[in-house]
């Protein structure tokens, strides 16, 4: 493994978002002088918040999976996740909707959730989830250590032999092809393949090793911090000060300083120089390099889909709804053809529609709801929409009115707060491409092919984040966070 060279006791990572405090953590648990400088009043980066008359909503992710991640980041330091977070394991995990009439719950229990895949699609499909579930538990234990939970610097990293097992059982076939193996109901091939969208790639592109995503979402099962994702960040923030990082908030870096082929700290808005033996980057990557680094020639990318995200104060509540809903409209792979092919607006979207204030009520003023709308949409570079104005206006109005089709009585009547997030905001607060998805988990943007946590010249500047190994997701990140520490510990805590 490639590691920093030199003193690196000083460290200054910039960015507190999880990758960024999760790194932050296992630097301090090994002794590190660590300071964090972060643009925004909070922690958090892409899991923020936002409050607008007494309703709070997460500004990025809502599904938290792998809270032992969590745990282990906390136990770099010595603390106890509990003391922390209070969490909420969700029952069901999701309730998908189908354009049928038919609903199935999404339950991390196996002999319930084979219970309800028998009740709604019958016992032969009960017997595929078994199987299923067996096939992608082998898949994340045969991943986790190999190719997740470890720093790759060349593809020759990748031939061990738990490569060979995944190539045995089929991991790098397509993953439609192989959840088709397991399932045979287009209901059940939806809710357990639709998870390669945050891959970046449609169920008929993603190689199977992405059924580790199914598997985290619906297997190892969803929780909810009180207080919303965001908690995480705080909560993981308020850990690290507490063992000594210095956490600076309202503090922009304009540019890393280099000096003979190394970081010598970093030059914040106002003119502020920070020294530094290391340096740590959590912005998007690609934004990292063109903004905060030296000019130098960059690897071009190719992006995950994007999404307009719809943050929803309401009166409306709805008793036969979950947590986390999902929502599918007729069209399968029509719908993926349009936003990652064809660059256009999905025609029957399918949403996710999250609503934290029936697990939580503190997150809405008393009897009211907070509802989180998420649709997919192609990103900046596949298709260019002039978001700002009357396409987002538009849109948001037809996502409302698609809502109140598939049940939804009055949605639109019972909102107080409506805030769209589109691409172009997305854009507006670093994210290449406008998408907060990052580079798409294609072969070659995947393991040592995606861009490394090491820069290549600098060898004292490394990233952090989902744009950089291992990738999307929050565990993804979390664990970067790990990844990145070691580059400059030279262990894995």
């Amino acid at each position: 493994m490639r590691t920093v060279s030199g003193r690196t006791d000083r460290v200054v990572v910039v960015g507190a978002g999880l990758g960024g405090l999760a790194c932050a953590l296992h630097l301090a648990g090994s002794g590190r002088q660590v300071t964090v400088l972060e643009r925004e009043p909070v922690p958090g980066g892409r899991a923020g918040r936002l409050g607008v008359d007494g309703y709070e909503f997460d500004t990025g992710p809502t599904v938290l999976t792998m809270p032992d991640l969590i745990a282990e980041a906390l136990g770099a330091v010595g603390e106890e996740l509990d003391d922390w977070l209070d969490l909420t394991p969700l029952d069901p995990a999701y309730r998908a909707y189908y354009p049928d009439g038919s609903t199935l719950d999404v339950i991390s229990d196996t002999t319930r959730m084979a219970a309800e895949i028998a009740r709604v699609c019958g016992p032969r499909e009960a017997d595929g989830y078994l199987r299923f579930v067996d096939f992608a538990r082998d898949l994340w234990r045969w991943e986790r250590a190999d190719f997740i939970e470890r720093n790759l610097d060349a593809p020759t990293d990748l031939l061990t032999g738990n490569l060979l097992r995944l190539l045995a059982n089929g991991a790098f076939r397509r993953l439609q092809i192989k959840i088709n193996q397991f399932f045979r109901d287009p209901r059940t091939q939806r809710i357990f393949s639709f998870q390669a969208m945050y891959a970046g790639l449609a169920p008929h592109d993603a190689l199977a090793i992405y059924a580790v995503i199914a598997y985290l979402d619906s297997v190892a099962g969803v929780c909810f911090p009180r207080g919303g994702v965001h908690a995480v960040s705080r909560g993981m923030a308020g850990a690290a000060e507490k063992h000594g990082v210095q956490i600076r908030y309202g503090t922009t870096v304009t540019r890393v300083a280099t000096a003979h082929g190394r970081a010598t700290g970093v030059v914040t808005a106002d003119g502020e120089f920070v020294p530094a033996d290391a340096v740590v980057l959590n912005p998007d990557l690609p934004v990292a390099y063109r903004e905060l680094l030296p000019p130098g020639r960059q690897r071009r990318l190719t992006y995950s889909p994007s999404c307009v995200v719809l943050h929803v104060g309401s009166t409306q509540g709805y008793g036969r709804i979950a947590h986390h809903n999902i929502h599918f409209g007729r069209s399968w792979k029509g719908t993926f053809d349009e936003v990652i092919r064809r660059g256009e607006l999905m025609s029957d979207p399918s949403l996710l529609v999250t609503n934290p204030s029936r697990t939580d009520p503190s997150v809405a003023p008393a009897g009211k709801h907070t509802y989180y709308v998420l649709a997919p949409v192609p990103n900046l570079d596949r298709a260019p929409l002039h978001w700002p104005g009357d396409l987002t206006r538009r849109y948001a109005d037809q996502l409302v009115a698609t809502l109140e089709e598939r049940g939804y009585v009055g949605f639109g009547d019972g909102i107080e707060v409506l805030r769209a997030v589109t691409p172009a905001d997305w854009a507006a607060q670093g994210m290449a491409a406008g998408t907060p998805f990052a580079a798409a988990h294609s072969l070659f943007q995947t393991g040592p092919f995606r861009p490394p946590n090491l820069h290549r010249t600098l060898g004292n500047v490394v990233f952090v984040g989902s744009g950089t190994q291992p990738g999307v997701g929050v565990p993804m990140v979390l664990i970067s966070g790990k990844l990145a520490a070691a580059r400059i510990t030279g262990t894995v805590s």
